[in-house]
């Protein structure tokens, strides 16, 4: 004989207490779906790694004349420590110019900090503050994320503390333009939430690795948010550690990308199509000292090609700051190599001056 099945629901009369299962409720853990486990385990492991930093500047002409008077709050941002000694990474834009910093860690307290150094052409900087117990967030290596890896910002836009949104990398190698007018290069896109305070936060992996930096947003869109990678993010925070600035060359010129003819590319065998047309040189310049005139070309520096004035930008770093390097331009049709020795820029805002486009705005 078969067996015959009957189906009953939980609150059948006719089931006996016996065919009950005991009341097992279940645990959060087991109703949270992978990717809410996936945020909720990064929040828990980052957050008390996330500060809120306090901006005061002194404000009105009473409060810069007297000095005995408390600044003003300018405004707020996000920074996370990244070394147990209290070292801070977060957006130079959020400290530049502050009279007085203070640090709100997750666990409530409140600590004063010191600006370390920032560098506006990258928008990183470090501060630092000194207190015990402090729980650095550890850091990923933003060359190995994909498009469409799971994000998690974390910060605190418009003074809400530790507030948490997720998303994906949307693109990888986007630029953007820093205030000072250089392109910051490798940084991502996600359309994690960013809203003003969240600059400085982290942008972390499902593993809780931080991969970037939050800096901007585009304000008429929706989902555009940008963070500056943290390779690139450690790098100038090393430095600035080290030497409390990036020093970056000064050549003394103002230019234009312009495009080459055809016929001029193919006969120099040029690696380029475009270059920077010179309009002007600066008096006592390390361009004038080289011979450099206005209408030349550039289309190479240091044994690097140059398509434009970004390019030249990215290659005026400190390591060829104080050395002879070689200059190729072309004047009249034909292709001049000078030798020239760039300058410290820093008591220069803009080695190479260019119209800045409409920025981005800062989260």
């Amino acid at each position: 004989m078969q067996p015959v099945l009957r189906l009953v629901s939980s609150n059948d009369p006719e089931r006996s207490e016996t065919e009950r299962p005991a009341h097992d409720p279940l645990t959060d853990a087991q109703v949270l779906d992978a990717y809410s486990q996936a945020v909720v385990g990064v929040a828990e492991r980052v957050s008390p790694a996330v500060v809120n930093i306090e901006v005061h500047s002194r404000q009105g002409s009473m409060a810069r004349s007297d000095p005995r008077l408390a600044p003003d709050v300018r405004g707020n941002g996000s920074g996370f420590l990244f070394t147990p000694d209290g070292f801070i990474v977060t957006n130079s834009h959020v400290v530049h110019g502050a009279a007085q910093l203070m640090v709100t860690l997750a666990d409530g307290r409140r600590e004063p900090a010191e600006l370390i150094g920032d560098d506006p052409d990258t928008d990183i900087a470090v501060v630092r503050i000194h207190a015990p117990q402090l729980v650095p967030a550890r850091l990923g290596d933003s060359h190995t994320i994909r498009v469409g890896q799971l994000v998690v910002a974390i910060g605190n836009p418009y003074g809400f503390q530790c507030t948490v949104t997720a998303g994906v990398v949307s693109a990888l190698g986007r630029s953007l333009r820093s205030q000072s007018g250089r392109l910051i290069d490798n940084v991502i896109q996600t359309d994690a939430a960013l809203n003003p305070g969240n600059s400085g936060g982290p942008l972390v992996t499902s593993r809780g690795e931080v991969i970037g930096v939050n800096t901007a947003v585009i304000l008429p869109a929706q989902g555009l948010c940008f963070a500056i990678g943290i390779n690139t993010a450690t790098f100038v925070a090393g430095r600035l550690i080290k030497d409390g600035r990036i020093k970056r060359g000064y050549l003394g010129i103002a230019g234009q990308n312009v495009p080459l003819g055809r016929p001029l590319v193919r006969r120099h065998s040029l690696p380029v199509t475009s270059g920077m047309l010179v309009l002007s040189v600066e008096p006592h310049s390390p361009a004038q000292r080289a011979g450099v005139r206005p209408g030349d070309v550039l289309v190479g520096y240091a044994g690097r090609p140059v398509a434009g004035i970004d390019d030249l930008h990215r290659l005026l770093v400190d390591e060829q700051v104080g050395r002879a390097v070689p200059l190729l331009v072309i004047r009249s049709g034909e292709i001049l190599t000078l030798a020239i020795v760039a300058e410290d820029a820093r008591a220069v805002t803009e080695p190479v001056r260019t119209v800045r486009p409409a920025q981005p705005a800062a989260a």
